[in-house]
């Protein structure tokens, strides 16, 4: 039976779920919608949103960042080294520890604050071009645009700063992103957190979110993730997609039936045909860049 500390913790975790999930759907609205399609007709209720880190991007989005701003002069190499740690300790071990991944953001977040947004929202699309737009998987990239070729709008959820996570929206050409909202004043942050990271049974809230704002049936929508702390928002689409799964993602994908896209290796994990993929209804490369840098700044 359930201690009354275990009912506490739980019930504090939802609402901190909730509170991330509104600040992230907040935000998204704040920013520039991207234009719709002309030539194909809008599909209303159908969506499709992805998970960026190791699903549409190789490796860490937000440790990319760090090693801009780290070439910048933002941090020290050591500072680099520390957030490194942070990612490879879940990385290399399979799955996302959601204490080490809270660390690491927030660690990443102590290095902005005091920095202006528009300050940052400029590195971004810097950064962008120069370490992150060659790490784009390109298989996951063309199921983003078979969506889109469909008339479906589609969403990046993750747990990067939102900021970071609209400009590889708007990069790539989507409908927009929801993501962890950094809090700032003024147009400073403060290196605190609206909520908590939108992360594991908070993204599940911000798409449910979404769905009703936009009036999406999430039967007809779907997600695509790597990560088994990805299966809370998986579970509430109508078809969910496993790209480059960890370990146990992929085990739970089989037992559910859900399709696998491997893009990691020559090898296609499934063959799937686009009619189910448009839904129910109708880390060594970061080492050596690490290892790389480090030499540099010797």
């Amino acid at each position: 039976m359930a201690s009354k500390r275990d009912v506490e913790s739980d019930r504090l975790a939802a609402l901190a779920g909730e509170a991330s999930a509104d600040a992230a759907i907040q935000a998204a609205a704040m920013a520039p919608e991207l234009e719709a399609s002309l030539t194909v007709p809008p599909d209303l209720t159908a969506a499709a949103f992805f998970d960026v880190d190791n699903t549409m991007m190789m490796g860490a989005s937000i440790f990319h960042f760090a090693r801009g701003l780290a070439a910048r002069k933002y941090f020290s190499s050591s500072d680099l080294a520390g957030f490194v740690w942070q990612q490879m300790k879940f990385r290399v071990g399979g799955r996302e520890d959601p204490e080490s991944v809270k660390a690491s953001r927030e660690q990443a977040l102590s290095f902005v604050a005091g920095r202006s947004v528009a300050e940052l929202v400029s590195l971004g699309e810097e950064i962008y071009d120069e370490l992150m737009a060659d790490r784009i998987w390109k298989g996951t990239q063309a199921l983003a645009q078979m969506h889109l070729d469909a008339g479906q709008r589609v969403w990046l959820v993750t747990a990067t700063p939102v900021e970071l996570a609209q400009i590889i929206a708007r990069r790539l050409g989507l409908t927009g992103a929801l993501g962890t909202v950094s809090e700032s004043t003024n147009g400073v942050y403060t290196g605190r957190l609206v909520g908590d990271l939108l992360h594991g049974k908070a993204k599940a809230q911000a798409v449910r979110s979404l769905a009703a704002k936009e009036g999406l049936d999430l039967r007809r929508c779907t997600a695509y993730s790597d990560s088994s702390n990805d299966v809370p928002m998986l579970s509430v689409v109508g078809t969910a997609v496993a790209v480059n799964p960890d370990s146990q993602l992929r085990e739970v994908s089989r037992r559910k039936g859900w399709e696998i896209r491997d893009f990691r290796t020559g090898r296609k994990a499934a063959k799937i045909g686009v009619p189910s993929v448009l839904g129910a209804g109708a880390l060594a490369g970061a080492v050596a860049a690490t290892m790389a840098y480090r030499r540099r700044v010797k």
